[in-house]
Parts: C-alpha cells; sequence; structure tokens
C-alpha cells in the first residue's frame, strides 16, 4: 500500500484539510499519515479562528512519521504562517523530499487570510521543491501578478509560475465563467492540457474544500507511479464524484 502524508490545517466540519485529506487517501487504496499546522475554528461555511501551530512541533510531526516509513508522495496545504513555510523549506531540502503537491492555501472561500503576508510570499520560496503545484484562480493571481479573466490568461499564469521551478502547474479554473476549465501546463513537454468539466449547483459550501480534496487524490496518483497529466485526470474525476454524493 502506497504512503501519502498530508502537511496542513485541521477542519473540524471535516470536509476540508488533513480531515478531507486523510478521507481522500483512504478512499482511493493508500495509507495516510499527517502532520497539522494549524487549528481553526470553522464549519463548512466559514473560517472564524486559526491558531498555528508551533514550527518546531510540526517539523517534529513529521521527521517522526518519517521515522517509521518513507512517504511515496506529500500534500502540503494550509500551512498558516511565514515561520512554518520557512521550516518546511529547509526540512525539504534537508530531508530531499520528493513526490510533492502543494496546494498554496492562501485564503479561504470566505476571505478568511489562512497563511500572514509574509508566509504567502514565502510561498514562492516552496515552489522548486515541489513536483506539482495547483492553484485556484485567485492563488494563481497572487503567484503569478496576472489578472485573469479566462483561458489564456490561466496559461499565462500557469507557464509563469511554472517558471518559479515545479515540474507542473494546474491551474483549477472554478471561478472563471463558464464551463470549469483546469489548465495543466508541464514543463517536460512544455504543452497544455485543457480539462473541461460541467459545472455542479448547489449552496456555497457544497465546494467547501474542494482544493484539498482535488490535490490529494492528485498526490495519490503520483504515490501510484502514474503521468502528472494521468494523476491530474483521475483526481478531477474523483473530486466530481465527490461532489455529487454531497447533500
Amino acid at each position: 500500500m502506497k504512503r501519502v502524508l498530508t502537511i496542513a490545517g485541521f477542519d473540524p466540519s471535516g470536509w476540508a484539510g488533513v480531515s478531507a485529506d486523510l478521507k481522500t487517501f483512504g478512499d482511493l487504496g493508500a495509507d495516510g499519515v499527517a502532520a497539522i499546522t494549524a487549528l481553526t475554528a470553522q464549519n463548512r461555511s466559514t473560517v472564524v479562528t486559526v491558531l498555528p501551530i508551533d514550527p518546531k512541533f510540526v517539523r517534529q510531526e513529521i521527521l517522526t512519521l518519517l521515522a517509521e516509513a518513507d512517504f511515496d508522495a506529500i500534500k502540503i496545504g494550509m500551512l498558516g504562517s511565514f515561520e512554518i513555510v520557512n521550516m518546511l523549506i529547509r526540512l525539504l531540502k534537508k530531508e530531499g523530499l520528493k513526490n510533492i503537491v502543494l496546494d498554496p492555501v492562501l485564503r479561504s472561500s470566505s476571505g478568511r487570510r489562512l497563511v500572514d503576508k509574509k508566509g504567502e510570499a514565502e510561498i514562492i520560496k516552496l515552489l522548486p521543491l515541489v513536483r506539482v503545484v495547483t492553484p485556484n484562480i485567485n492563488e494563481a493571481e497572487v503567484l503569478s501578478g496576472e489578472k485573469i479573466k479566462d483561458l489564456s490568461d490561466m496559461e499565462r499564469a500557469a507557464e509563469k509560475i511554472q517558471g518559479f521551478g515545479p515540474e507542473a502547474v494546474v491551474v483549477t479554473g472554478g471561478h472563471v465563467a463558464g464551463p470549469p476549465t483546469d489548465i495543466l501546463f508541464n514543463s517536460r513537454n512544455k504543452q497544455f492540457s485543457h480539462f473541461k468539466g460541467v459545472r455542479l449547483k448547489g449552496r456555497k459550501e457544497r465546494f467547501h474544500g474542494t482544493g484539498c480534496i482535488f490535490s490529494s487524490a492528485l498526490a495519490t496518483g503520483l504515490a501510484r507511479g502514474y503521468t502528472v497529466k494521468k494523476a491530474t485526470d483521475d483526481a478531477r474525476q474523483y473530486l466530481i464524484k465527490t461532489l455529487k454524493a454531497r447533500r
């Protein structure tokens, strides 16, 4: 069984953060383990309070899990503070950890900041250390410095973000008008892949944690040895199935 680590915050609602990550790993047949970066007071509609954990403790969480067995893939989500981002950069370099998917969580869908401004800027330094980064439209705008209104803007932002060092970038298009289309840019072939979907309807809380689920599913695919393109496509199908099952 493949072993996948999530490094992310805890969402007590169960639909995002490490709760969603671990459920995703299990559903897809992987052994999931977790290092928690922050505690939150939130429900499926809004985040009220974020309490980042001491970075020394987060480091110990990861090293303790790593002492037991290696990871086949790692998913990084909400990090909470500059200190945790900085610690993680140093740890990834020292341990030589690979096959990493970064979901660059910056704000909640309700607008609550989930990492401080200094940490937001520091996340750029994580990009050379990860294999795939999966920003939504708002996150892609922050990372690329580009305004995104359509698919060509998404492509331009993806290419610019890839220039910071990851092998591939998946910009998820749920926040752009029209049929939701995700764009993958892979540095290995310098090509774009478009994944067009159908927009699902429902209350906004139905879509809580979509980025967490997608990136965790993608990491599980990479752990199995799939190409980035296949892991992305499979992760999208799993996410759609999960959202359709929500009421």
